[in-house]
């Protein structure tokens, strides 16, 4: 090192050694020049010792015990999750282990906790989840993070295994669909403008008033385990939405059978009426349909919530292939 700094010259530096290019700064410049020290290391400030007295430093030093741990203070397990801070800077870019987590400048100086693992990472502000990616660290970077002020994570904020549910919010697009971790789902086009909930189970993907929790769509769920962790907005679920006490009003359009399908369950009216469009109101136990300006009630035999309100646009001759 004395070699490379003092004596190897250097092209880049017309042939001199960096020892050449060095000058120190004044000594009455240095207490008026800030330095940053990492907010991971342990300041004891240091006291100038005034003239006629015996410096602290000299003085014989008391053989200490063995070391505490702090109360609070819990080891790390090799590979296991860890909690850390990191305090946002002006430019709302934080960066741990080489990744950068963009927060935004309006999140500058606040504190942020990090729940970190060889497989997610939680960001958290006051207690509440504002954002979760994909980890990147490893069992090694983990171990570092420990060392740095690091410390033994809690549970995580978000359930995890399977049978875990959860939800977010999201507004519908005018063509009926929302995104979701890369997704456009289709929720329906009757729900367009409209701002929903969705619970989010291991096979499906519940539409709900967020206000009342009224059931509005059942769709399958698109997703992966870790596509669900990554979304923005994501909580633990809350009650299972329920469909409307009473009648939901679907329209259908007899088909050349004479049948229409509600709530998968097939209900034949007749072929004579092939092509027409009808009112059918679904309750829990019952289909009932008006016809002919008669009503018909049909016993239900499925538990399938609706899914569609609207009939099916009949074919055109531009739609046959």
């Amino acid at each position: 090192m004395r070699e490379y700094n003092s004596e190897r010259p250097h092209q880049a530096l017309d042939m001199q050694s960096p020892g050449d290019r060095f000058t120190s700064v004044p000594e009455q410049e240095r207490d008026v020049l800030g330095v940053r020290v990492p907010a991971v290391l342990a300041l004891v400030p240091q006291q100038r010792t005034p003239p006629g007295e015996p410096d602290p430093a000299e003085a014989v030093p008391v053989p200490a015990g063995p070391p505490e741990l702090a109360p609070e203070a819990v080891p790390v397990e090799h590979g296991g999750p860890v909690e850390f801070e990191r305090v946002v800077p002006a430019s709302g870019n934080l960066q741990v282990a080489g990744k950068q987590f963009w927060l935004g400048p309006a999140r500058s100086g606040l504190t942020v906790t990090f729940w970190a693992d060889t497989s997610v990472i939680h960001l958290l502000i006051a207690g509440t989840r504002i954002k979760t990616v994909r980890s990147h660290l490893s069992v090694s970077d983990l171990a570092m993070l420990a060392a740095r002020g690091g410390r033994a994570a809690g549970p995580a904020p978000l359930p995890a295994g399977d049978g875990a549910a959860f939800e977010v919010d999201r507004v519908v697009n005018n063509s009926g669909l929302v995104g979701l971790g890369g997704h456009q789902v289709l929720a329906a086009e009757i729900l367009g403008g409209r701002r929903v909930g969705i619970r989010v189970d291991d096979e499906t993907l519940s539409f709900f008033d967020p206000s009342s929790r009224e059931l509005l769509r059942v769709r399958p769920n698109p997703l992966s385990p870790e596509e669900v962790q990554r979304l923005r907005g994501l909580r633990p679920a809350g009650p299972p939405p329920r469909p409307r006490v009473e009648p939901v009003r679907v329209q259908r359009r007899i088909s050349a059978t004479g049948t229409v399908m509600v709530c998968r369950q097939v209900v034949s009216l007749g072929r004579t009426y092939a092509g027409q469009t009808v009112t059918v109101h679904v309750s829990e136990t019952t289909i009932t349909v008006e016809l002919d300006g008669q009503v018909r009630v049909i016993r239900r035999t499925t538990d399938v919530p609706v899914r569609n309100v609207k009939a099916n646009k009949p074919r055109e001759v531009s739609d046959v292939v």
